[in-house]
């Protein structure tokens, strides 16, 4: 069975750009995805990128443009600029990590509640209700909102280790069980071609 290491942030327009795409592609070539989140903010100094705030005005305001015309292409409603955003990824990323330890509901649906909590209804994803609620709405038990924060911190962090190891260097990012690497929502297509060989 083919296998995928989806990297992620909850804080990420192109994660959230991607929508249910990936679960479908897996789906398709019958492959296995480990859901992988990490501090986004953390790995950029560590692989030579830089802060959304802190990047040039010109690219801050491409990237945008970007986000718009992106969303408008795949008819998905999207905030430019959220009220809650950045807020702290770590509880929503646990509360992933939890979910995937324990099965029983759907985690892509959950990914993708938390992500549009964030990008298209002005919710703050650092907060225990908003948590819960998408944790719900993907069939699974709201405690594990509060359950394995320490499991949850651990993965956490390596799943930072993991990307740097694995050349990650943004997100979304997905890494092939043969090594193949491919960043970028707008790199689903590929990555479907290289499934397919």
């Amino acid at each position: 069975m083919a296998t995928i290491d989806f990297y992620f942030s909850t804080l990420s327009p192109y994660t959230y750009l991607a929508g249910n795409r990936l679960e479908q592609l897996a789906a398709a070539h019958d492959a296995q995805i480990t859901y992988k989140p990490f501090d986004i903010q953390t790995l950029f100094p560590r692989t030579g990128g830089t802060a959304p705030k802190d990047r040039h005005p010109a690219r801050q305001e491409y990237r945008l443009i970007e986000m718009e015309r992106q969303a408008k292409k795949l008819d998905l409603p999207i905030n430019l600029k959220p009220a809650h955003w950045p807020t702290n990824a770590a509880p929503s990323s646990y509360a992933i990590i939890a979910a995937q330890n324990a099965g029983g509901g759907d985690l892509g649906t959950l990914v993708q509640s938390i992500l549009r909590a964030c990008w298209a209804e002005e919710k703050d994803i650092a907060e225990d209700a908003v948590i819960r609620e998408c944790l719900t709405a993907a069939g699974f038990d709201a405690s594990l909102a509060d359950s394995g924060l320490l499991a949850g911190a651990e993965t956490y962090g390596q799943n930072l280790e993991d990307a740097v190891s694995a050349g990650v260097f943004g997100a979304p990012f997905y890494v092939t069980g043969d090594g193949a690497k491919f960043w970028g929502q707008d790199r689903l297509d590929d990555l479907d071609r290289h499934l397919s060989e």
